[in-house]
């Protein structure tokens, strides 16, 4: 598994602090642009298939997305994250082509239960997207389940017949566990937390901690717990380049909506200004064209 590699070079247990949005739109490492047109950058593409509230940027003009804000990730992180995709880059590409087969299944299913697709990087830290994966206790398949939590999730685990090994029928039975954690939740990092220790740990760490911000109360989970955390974002980070709300505390995709919303209303009235000095320019030839005439 990826994880050994980054226990034996002690890579686990530095703090992280929260995410926070930029406004900068020089940071060109997360933007998409071309020579004639600025694309919809891909976080606010999935934030829009995801949270209706985004939606206003797709009816503004490409080129008033140059300064589209982007998530960053934060400081302490970026070692991690660094370090992890530098030691695991041959295991990283070799799960890519295999996701080439097994990430459009994973997709389809996450569309049709609206949810971030890019949950799919859970099962390349899980089990590097493996069938065969077994844990050491018991858990099995690309999606790691125990064999009672696959039950209750319908799925048929048997002596000569284990639908965890199934890539849809599992992912389906991921996808119904990733719901029901969010609706318990509402922040992904807290999900991606209890789907690795249960969220019975993650309620406690709650308590003792006195916060639901996964940065605040991380010191209270346990060390495999965290670790799993900093692999997701840093496996997303690698695969996507990118992070998106899946990354991000409930708090900062609070604060990253606000900062969209700005920006949105900012670059409204920006094309209410470029729209009205169009028309006084048309004005003003269509007056001028008058008196040439006279």
């Amino acid at each position: 598994m990826l994880k050994s590699k980054l226990v034996k070079a002690g890579l686990f247990g530095f703090s992280i602090v929260p995410i926070i949005a930029s406004v900068n739109g020089a940071n060109q490492q997360f933007a998409e642009t071309t020579t004639t047109t600025v694309a919809v950058d891909p976080v606010i593409r999935e934030l829009q298939d995801f949270d209706s509230s985004f939606i206003e940027l797709s009816g503004l003009p490409s080129a008033y997305l140059n300064d589209v804000p982007k998530i960053r990730l934060n400081s302490h992180v970026v070692k991690f994250v660094r370090d992890y995709n530098n030691g695991n880059e041959d295991d990283l590409e070799m799960i890519r082509g295999r996701g080439d087969r097994y990430f459009p299944i994973m997709d389809s299913v996450f569309t049709r239960y609206h949810l971030p697709t890019e949950l799919k990087y859970l099962a390349v830290v899980e089990s590097e997207l493996k069938a065969t994966a077994v844990s050491r206790v018991g858990a099995v398949g690309p999606w790691q389940l125990m064999a009672s939590t696959a039950r209750d999730l319908s799925l048929k685990v048997k002596a000569n017949y284990d639908e965890r090994k199934n890539y849809y029928k599992s992912t389906v039975a991921a996808a119904k566990y990733l719901r029901d954690l969010y609706n318990q939740f509402g922040d992904w990092l807290l999900v991606i937390a209890s789907y690795n220790s249960g969220p019975g740990k993650v309620l406690t760490a709650i308590k003792n901690s006195g916060s639901r911000n996964f940065w605040v109360l991380q010191n209270y989970l346990p060390a495999e717990t965290r670790g799993h955390v900093k692999r997701f974002i840093a496996t997303h980070y690698y695969f996507e380049g990118y992070g998106s709300i899946t990354t991000l505390t409930k708090a900062e995709v609070i604060a990253y909506k606000k900062t969209v919303s700005s920006f949105i209303a900012k670059q409204k009235t920006e094309l209410a200004k470029v729209e009205e000095a169009k028309i006084e320019a048309t004005k003003n030839f269509n007056d001028v064209s008058i008196n040439t005439k006279k």
